[in-house]
């Protein structure tokens, strides 16, 4: 395989992780390019399980990303307390709040980090638990927990949104309370 259908076919993948982890399009972009960069530096011809480790990368540059924003915002504040400017937004931060507003990914964005990358892992890129866990580089009950957490989470936020489906778990049509209490008669 060469680097460019290397690119080809992982280049959604790798996109996607960034998109649901920043949420920015235009970072998700910068990122999945600099995933790329650093694997085509890498000797990526001898790694077994490119996806997985291609996707560790992801997840690496992701963080690296969210650290270095992080602190950046933090002294950006601390600018706009001291300027007069800071009470008018700037066409920048209307643009990013819109292109923020999508619904979902103001959900995930909800979660804690950790929880986030999981359930994104899971659920938007559909790698198994073992593949998580080694992704993430943590165990495999770590993953699982971080995932019934996230969910648990996910139905509180989407309640708190107007989502009433979500407010009893129901299995079998049975409020889940009553199905445990027949469970321990």
């Amino acid at each position: 395989m060469t680097d460019h259908e290397l690119f080809q076919k992982y280049n959604k993948d790798v996109y996607k992780t960034c998109y649901y982890m920043l949420h920015n399009a235009s970072d998700a972009e910068d990122v999945c390019h600099d995933v790329f960069i650093t694997v085509f530096r890498q000797d990526w011809r001898r790694i077994e399980y490119i996806n997985t480790w291609l996707i560790r990368v992801t997840v690496n540059q992701c963080l690296n990303h969210l650290k270095r924003s992080r602190s950046l915002r933090m002294k950006e504040q601390m600018n706009q307390r001291f300027s007069r400017e800071s009470l008018w937004k700037t066409v920048d931060s209307v643009i990013e709040e819109r292109e923020t507003a999508e619904e979902w990914s103001g959900f995930m964005s909800q979660l804690p980090y950790k929880i986030r990358v999981a359930v994104s892992l899971r659920y938007v890129n559909d790698f198994s638990l073992t593949e998580i866990s080694e992704i993430l580089q943590i165990p495999l009950g770590t993953v699982k927990s971080r995932l019934h957490k996230g969910m648990r989470m996910m139905r509180k936020v989407l309640i708190e949104n107007g989502y009433e489906d979500f407010k009893e778990e129901k299995v079998d049509g049975k409020r889940r309370e009553d199905t445990l209490a027949s469970l321990k008669r």
